[in-house]
Formats: structure tokens, sequence, C-alpha cells
């Protein structure tokens, strides 16, 4: 072994011992580290023969493997100059027993899109949810998409497919062709367009004269809505390829939204409503049927609230509509402003559609279609075209918990007018008028809980305003306003005018928040406030 210099200063004894052990130890680890970088050298040339045999058995790629590093070798001669002491019979060797443990030959996956959820079926009785409409999907979980209710199968789509592809770019090359041509504006108009032209005309014309009324009459009582009707013999074949076109546009654009989680199954696809002169943003959802729920817009009579898909159809109903305002009895009439009280037994189809409009702007309403043991009290605007809707409550006939409000929703394009404490103020009303007190159904909505606790301030703010006595006592506002002694104990509370002394409750008239609500009281004025005299109302039978 080779002996290191002595180092100048140090003694000769201890020098040679230190040498001596820090070269042997210096040998031990040279003979460490060859065999470990011996060991990596074959692990990395495993997992390069295992990553190139899987790579060529799935891929067929000709492309070297790649080590753990992710560098690829030039050569063999690199994998042999950096594993000198792997043999090329031992590298066969671990291949051969790498293709025999089935590693090699692993089964290719079959990859469906990420997004798609496969606990969900097509609504379609029948459909097994595969293929698309469009034929560039391999599922599908909508109508739109579904082939079963087009009459058709999931290999025709793709065929139609093919064709349209062949299609479009036949047409982009020939205007690509008449972009390239010098004064192609100026020129009248190409022979083959001429050619075109006649040609679709002629295609028009022909339609075949036998119609299969068997077929036909077959096909209606056996699927009846499950299925599209058989559109073939109706027009020319031209017009109707043209028409399956449109469908196919329309289901890939729905289906493209799905997959950019803009539209998701099963949830609500309306984002808008017109309704009278107003096109309104929804911001939940509601179960509408699913071929009107699917639609980003929907179309609402005003009057009578029935919706529709297109504004065609609308326009042809608003001029067949003979109603100008709510089913039921007019109970409120004050200047412009009517409240009508609707019977969800007599006005079933009303009171429903009134519910699933209702939908699209409350959170936690859950009452759709089970509307007979509700009234409705429906608030509207009048004007020289109609009673326009502003907002609705709804009520049990025979509440236990004395809920004089189920259900309360003021109109996007009225919030914030004071529509809102007008509903408020007239179901208290009635509560007075049935001589009971009452108190809204729980939960409440945001918006709702907002202008119920504004609402129950400025009754408690009144009151105090207006008592001359020296003792007042929950229990007595409660009686003279209607509201629920819990919800006068809480807005005491939260106006910080209930403190406990001495064993004692009492409520603190504090004089600036009544000076603030006068204030703002004078300012807002009259217009907004029922009036107890043009109430012409008797509790219904058995309330």
């Amino acid at each position: 072994m080779p002996r290191r210099k002595k180092n100048a200063g140090s003694s000769s004894e201890g020098t040679e011992d230190s040498d001596f052990s820090a070269e042997h130890t210096d040998s031990s680890e040279s003979d460490t580290h060859t065999v470990r970088n011996t060991r990596l050298t074959r692990s990395s040339l495993r997992l390069s023969r295992n990553s190139q045999d899987i790579k060529q058995s799935t891929d067929h790629d000709e492309s070297p493997p790649r080590t753990p590093t992710g560098n690829a070798p030039s050569s063999e001669s690199d994998i042999d100059m950096s594993s000198p002491n792997v043999s090329h019979d031992e590298s066969l060797a671990k291949e051969l027993s790498l293709k025999e443990s089935g590693l090699a030959h692993r089964p290719k996956r079959r990859r469906f899109h990420e997004s798609y959820n496969f606990n969900m079926k097509c609504p379609t009785p029948g459909c097994n949810s595969l293929g698309h409409l469009t034929g560039k999907h391999e599922r599908h979980f909508s109508i739109s998409g579904c082939p079963l209710y087009h009459n058709l199968s999931a290999d025709e789509c793709k065929v139609k497919a093919s064709s349209r592809d062949k299609h479009v770019e036949e047409r982009t090359l020939s205007q690509r062709q008449d972009e390239n041509r010098h004064s192609a504006r100026q020129q009248a108009q190409a022979e083959r367009q001429l050619r075109y032209k006649e040609k679709v005309t002629e295609m028009r014309r022909k339609r075949n004269s036998v119609p299969q009324k068997d077929k036909y009459m077959e096909h209606r009582p056996s699927h009846g809505s499950s299925r599209e009707p058989l559109l073939e013999n109706i027009t020319s074949d031209y017009d109707l390829e043209l028409f399956r076109k449109a469908q196919a546009r329309a289901s890939d654009d729905l289906e493209k939204l799905r997959l950019e989680g803009q539209v998701t199954e099963g949830g609500n696809m309306i984002k808008a409503i017109v309704f009278g002169r107003y096109e309104l943003d929804t911001w939940y959802h509601s179960p509408y049927p699913e071929e009107y729920a699917r639609l980003g817009r929907l179309y609402m009579c005003e009057f009578c609230l029935k919706y529709m898909k297109s504004q065609t159809i609308l326009r042809r109903h608003m001029a067949k509509c003979v109603w100008k305002h709510p089913p039921g009895d007019e109970i409120y009439r004050k200047g412009p402003i009517s409240v009508f009280e609707v019977d969800g037994k007599k006005n079933k189809i009303y009171c429903q559609n009134l519910c699933l409009l209702a939908k699209l702007f409350l959170d936690h309403k859950t009452l759709y279609y089970d509307v007979e043991p509700f009234l409705f009290y429906v608030m509207t605007e009048a004007d020289n075209t109609g009673c326009h809707l502003v907002g609705y409550f709804s009520k049990e006939k025979n509440s236990f918990l004395n809920y004089n409000v189920s259900c309360i929703l003021t109109m996007p394009q009225y919030m914030r007018q004071g529509y809102g404490k007008m509903l408020i103020d007239f179901s208290y009303l009635l509560s007075k008028v049935e001589e009971k007190v009452g108190s809204p159904e729980r939960p409440l909505s945001d918006l709702g809980l907002i202008s119920y606790r504004s609402y129950w301030k400025e009754v408690l703010l009144r009151y105090l305003h207006n008592f001359q006595g020296k003792e007042i006592s929950i229990k007595e506002i409660s009686q003279e306003t209607a509201v629920n002694p819990v919800d006068i104990v809480s807005t005491l509370q939260s106006l910080q005018m209930l403190k406990y002394w001495k064993g004692k409750h009492l409520i603190l008239k504090r004089q600036d928040l009544i000076d603030d609500w006068k204030t703002k009281e004078g300012k807002r004025g009259s217009s907004k406030t029922i009036d107890p005299t043009a109430l012409k109302w008797s509790p219904p039978k058995g309330t």
C-alpha cells in the first residue's frame, strides 16, 4: 500500500499510525464505493431494460429507453462503459426473465375522460349510455347526446361525424382556393357555386311521395315521449341533414361546457330567464323538467308563469294568453299595488310554476309540487298592460306552530325598493286579523333574515316611540304587533336594549336609535307601506 508523506512538525510514531489508519480507511471506502457504483449501475440497467421492453410492447416506439435520471444514453457503448461488470449474457437472461414474468406484456388500458361519472346513466329508457350523437365521445349522460333518443345507433353517429368532417375539410379547401384568386370579389359567382345551388334546389324538390304511415303509427305508441319522432319524409333529405348537423353541433357545445366544469350532470343549466321585459340571471338550481333544465335560457309568461323554450313560442303564447293578473281573489288594493290570494288546491299548475320560479332565487326552498295545503299571497304592480309579479309569500292553511310565512320572495328586479317589507308587513296584518301571533318558518334565506331583522327593528322602535306608559312588557308588545316574543327578545338583544338588573329584565328606551329611525322614516315617505283599511279579507274556514 502506498504511504502518505509525513506532515512537518509532527511526531514520527503518531504520524505513521495515523497515516496507516487513514490509508486503510481510504482503501476500504474506495472498495465500498466501487461496489455501490456497480450495484447502482446494475439497477439502472435493469430499470432501463424494463422500461424499454414495456415501451416497445405498448407503444411500439423505437426511441431509446431512459435511465432513472431521465437522460437517454446515446448508444449501447455508453451502457457498457458505465457498467463494465455486467456481461451480455447476464443482461439477456434478465430480459428473458422479465418477459416470462409478464411485465413486458401488460394489457393496454382503456382510458376514458377523467371527468366522466360512471354512476350516472342516460335517462332514455333502454339506453346503456354508450356512444354520443356527435360521434366524438364514448359515453353520454343526457338526452341531447343520446343516439337512441334520436333513433340512431352509435356506429351511425360515428359515420355521420366522419362525413361531416370530410365536408368541412372540402369547404375549407375551396374557401382557401377562392381567397388565393386575384380580384375574386369583383368576379361573378363561380360556376361551382352555381352548380351547387342547382343541386340543392333539385334535392329539396325530391321527396319520397309514399309516406310510411304504419311505421309512424307504431313508433309513437311504443316509445311515446322517450324517443324523438320519426323525421323522415317530413321534409327533404337535404333539410333533414341540416337539422341533424345543427343537433350535433348543439350537443357538442353542451358536452364542451360539461367537460369545462361550467355544466354538471344533473345540475342546473338554466343561466337566465326572460320574464316580461326583464332578463334575469338565476342564482340556484330549480327542478324543472330535464328537457327545459338543459337549456341555457328559459322564456316565461309573466302572467300565467308558463315556461317555454324559445322566444318564438313565447311570442305566440303572449298573442293567445288571456291572463292579465294572478288567479284567485284580490284581497288588497291601494294605488297600483294589489295582493291576490291563490289557493294551491284550486290553482295547482299556477302555484307549482310559481314555486319552480322562486327556487331559482332561493337556496333553502324545498316545496315544488305539493302545493295543495298552502295559500299563496301574490303581490303585483299594475299598469296599462296588466298586473306584474312583484313577489309573494305562502303560508300553511293549518299551521300548528302558528307560522304566518312558509316561503317569501321578492323578484330580483324589485329588490331594494321596499317591497320585501311590504310583504312581511302584510303577513303580520293577516295574523292580526286572525288574532294570532305569527313567526316565519325556519330556516330563512340570507336575504330573508336581513329583511325580517330590519322589519322587527322598525316595529319595536315605532312601538317604543308611540308608547306613553311607564311599564312595558314583551307580552303586550307581542299582542299589539303580532310578532312572536322570541323574535322580540332577539331583536332587543341585538339593539342592546334588554338588560338584566337586580333579578329583572329591563327594556331600555334608547332615544338615539328612535331619532335615527324617525329621520329615515321621514325621508322614505309613506308610498311603500301597507294600509290596513284597504284589506278586504276574512280568515279562511278551517284555520
